[in-house]
């Protein structure tokens, strides 16, 4: 409990478009509590309901922690988000959320932010996400930041979860009917929703019976057929390296790194097929940018990240604290592993 009765200091969201992960903090960097759930992102299930869903997953937090009702508010919450792509979008989330009484103070930044500062010690370097979508920002040295707009194909982007399920899906109907090489994904993607052809998953996303969304589920069996040889899922999965490469250049030279030595952290749900190829051309794309880049997996959760900016907004510590907090931080959230939300 801090003095005044004000036992939260922080509260950190990360909220993704498939779930949202929230995390009490006290100002000496103990975790209070921290719990997941479903999307809250104003984009898919809109502002209200994604303030309201955010309120609950507090109200949820607060007790576990133990914390009463009527006890006071956060001092200040970090929410990195996902769709908070425009200042705009900024503007409107933090009325909807500063309405909902969750903090005295409210941050909204988007969700590429909070994996850079969870996995880089020194706060500054360049993150590269790639989990539904694809985003890349990056802070230089002296504080200066650097985002792409991460709008999908009107922003000139292209890869996630979401464009590998499609490529995958245009290439098995490529190769069944003959435009395209032959690929075991002519079989596991029409597999994956119980299907035989893939024109028969073609006409049931024509016909809304699957939703297009679905298609980023594809995005391991993707990664499994290019690690068994498969050479058309390994082009895929070589383009989205490639992607991953040229936005990272992007914000490496808009920030001036080319010769320093930024942290380079790889996040987001892709990651998680561990493919040795991809993560090794990264590396080499973006060595060849900028040749002293620690190019690395965040092992953290990005609510991690979100906490730690929160901790950086505190006022009164003396360096010696600000060290201790954030070394209790980085053990205790760090070493949180949520069950997958129940909810959609």
């Amino acid at each position: 409990m801090r003095a005044g009765g004000r036992p939260v200091a922080i509260l950190a969201v990360d909220g993704g478009n498939s779930k949202t992960d929230v995390a009490l903090v006290a100002a000496d960097g103990r975790l209070l509590a921290a719990v997941r759930g479903p999307t809250t992102s104003h984009q898919q299930v809109g502002l209200d309901v994604g303030a309201d869903r955010m309120a609950a997953l507090v109200r949820e937090a607060r007790a576990l922690a133990g914390i009463p009702d009527g006890a006071p508010p956060a001092d200040v919450a970090v929410y990195a988000l996902a769709g908070a792509d425009t200042p705009s979008d900024d503007r409107r989330l933090v009325h909807a959320l500063g309405g909902r009484g969750l903090a005295r103070v409210g941050v909204v930044l988007n969700d590429a932010f909070a994996p850079l500062r969870a996995g880089s010690e020194d706060g500054w370097g360049v993150a590269l996400i790639c989990g539904s979508g694809m985003n890349a920002a990056g802070i230089a040295p002296d504080g200066r930041r650097a985002r792409l707009a991460a709008l999908g194909a009107i922003s000139g982007d292209w890869g996630g979860g979401g464009d590998v399920g499609l490529a995958a899906l245009s290439a098995a109907v490529r190769a069944r009917d003959g435009r395209g090489p032959r690929t075991s994904l002519e079989r596991g993607v029409p597999g994956h929703f119980g299907l035989s052809r893939p024109i028969d998953l073609t006409r049931a996303i024509e016909a809304e019976t699957i939703a297009q969304a679905r298609l980023r589920e594809l995005s391991p069996l993707v990664f499994g057929a290019a690690a068994a040889g498969d050479d058309v899922a390994r082009s895929i999965v070589d383009r989205l390296a490639d992607e991953l490469v040229v936005m990272a250049e992007a914000i490496i030279r808009r920030l001036g790194l080319t010769r320093r030595r930024p942290t380079v952290v790889l996040a987001g749900g892709v990651f998680a097929a561990h493919d040795r190829g991809f993560e090794q051309r990264i590396r080499d794309g973006v060595t060849a940018v900028a040749a002293g880049a620690d190019v690395q997996r965040s092992e953290a959760l990005p609510v991690l990240g979100a906490a730690l900016l929160g901790l950086d907004r505190l006022d009164g510590r003396t360096a010696v604290a600000r060290r201790a907090s954030e070394a209790r931080l980085r053990d205790g959230l760090g070493a949180w592993r949520p069950d997958p939300p129940a909810g959609p």
